[in-house]
């Protein structure tokens, strides 16, 4: 007996309930009676319950098998549905294009954050406290810039571009921060920080198990295993 394949059945609609289930909405449509079919709908409802997987998902929403029992029977059903009867512009209509956030980044290589970390630097009245939280945002630019480009960035560069974010209200002088090395500590401390190696833990159990003394062969007890 030759078999039948899919290619020449009827399209399955939802392919996640199955064949079967799509035949059975065929059926349900050819009920001449309303109220039959109505209960035979309501009897498929609770059977794709017990057998579909996906109706797990489905079991916080019911109106969402009853809107997929319609999609299969491609929106020509007439039965007493206990939710609001889909509607087919509805469900197929695309949904709208997402647009991405347009951040207008001055320097992407320090990224937005600063620019937010400058702006409320400049709210402080007090000077030293503007300097310090000057010297600061210099920091944390060098490392960024250092992730950026694995490079390191001259502090000149770094004085000139806080000057131009806050509009000439945060200074630094070129000279003590090259003096003190103003924003090597947060740098060097990023960039020298010893990486944890994976399994280290298990490299030092390792380590223990092999200075223990070797075990006895299983077959030859009195003789070593590298022999």
């Amino acid at each position: 007996m030759i078999g039948e394949y899919n290619t020449s059945r009827e399209a399955i609609i939802l392919k996640e309930y199955g064949r079967n289930v799509q035949k059975l909405v065929n059926y349900i449509r050819t009920i001449p009676d309303k109220e039959k079919r109505t209960q035979m709908a309501t009897t498929l409802i609770e059977l794709i319950k017990q057998l579909a997987p996906v109706a797990k998902e489905a079991q916080e929403n019911p109106q969402r098998m009853w809107d997929d029992l319609y999609i299969m029977a491609d929106f020509n059903l007439d039965v007493n549905n206990p939710f609001t009867t889909p509607d087919r512009t509805i469900l197929f209509k695309k949904p709208r294009k997402m647009e991405y956030p347009k951040n207008d980044v001055r320097y992407r290589h320090y990224g937005k954050n600063i620019e937010k970390l400058v702006k409320e630097a400049m709210k402080k009245e007090d000077p030293k406290e503007r300097e310090e939280a000057a010297i600061y945002i210099g920091k944390l630019m060098k490392t960024f810039f250092g992730a950026w480009n694995k490079e390191t960035l001259d502090d000149s560069v770094i004085v000139k571009d806080i000057a131009i974010l806050s509009q000439g209200k945060l200074t630094l002088s070129l000279d003590k921060v090259r003096e003190e090395n103003l924003f090597e500590k947060l740098y060097r401390e990023q960039r020298n920080k010893p990486a944890r190696p994976q399994g280290s833990e298990r490299g030092d159990n390792r380590n223990q198990r092999s200075n223990r003394p070797f075990k006895k062969n299983r077959h030859n007890p009195h003789r070593r295993r590298d022999q």
